[in-house]
């Protein structure tokens, strides 16, 4: 195990990666200490995808869809879900979020929806897990809302599509 220059211990990288921060000294699981990070401003945008027959991207946006407003609800269950993400991924810190924004947009040419969420927190640890997670439930939401039409509904590609803030500094997917 290696220190930092706090004296904080982490686990070594098993390459030339960084080093796991979740393990401990025994390799046991623990949740990061972030009570010496500075509170900085940090942003995570996430994608994803749900992808369904024409008729169904149809019915969801002609607000037919006999559960209700799909995607009224995907929105609400998105930025729900973003806000209770510590309590679902065992070793993420809560977080006084600033700003969640859910944007589904229709693609005739998927056809589906496209899921993204916008999360924005000050604090000393980044928000990628909130906005991944308000990605997750989200398009979760508009899969059970229109399953009973379409059981072959695909869920596809959700990943961080852009960081900023911290100590790594800003990320964006494929540049």
């Amino acid at each position: 195990m290696a220190r930092n220059s706090k004296g904080k211990t982490k686990a070594e990288p098993s390459g030339s990666g960084p080093a796991l921060t979740h393990i401990g000294a025994s390799g046991e699981a623990r949740m990061v200490d972030v009570s010496d990070k500075p509170a900085t401003e940090r942003l995570a945008v996430a994608e994803g995808r749900v992808v369904m027959t024409r008729a169904t991207l149809d019915l969801i946006v002609s607000g037919n869809a006999k559960k209700g407003d799909v995607l009224g609800t995907a929105r609400i269950a998105g930025i729900m879900a973003a806000k209770r993400t510590s309590e679902l991924i065992p070793l993420c810190h809560p977080l006084a979020l600033t700003k969640v924004t859910i944007d589904i947009t229709p693609d005739r040419k998927l056809p589906g929806c496209i899921v993204r969420a916008s999360v924005k927190v000050t604090g000393p640890t980044g928000v990628e897990m909130e906005a991944l997670t308000a990605v997750s439930v989200a398009c979760l939401t508009i899969y059970d809302m229109v399953k009973a039409v379409d059981r072959g509904i695909r869920i596809e590609g959700i990943h961080l599509v852009e960081k900023i803030g911290g100590k790594s500094g800003h990320y964006r997917a494929g540049a």
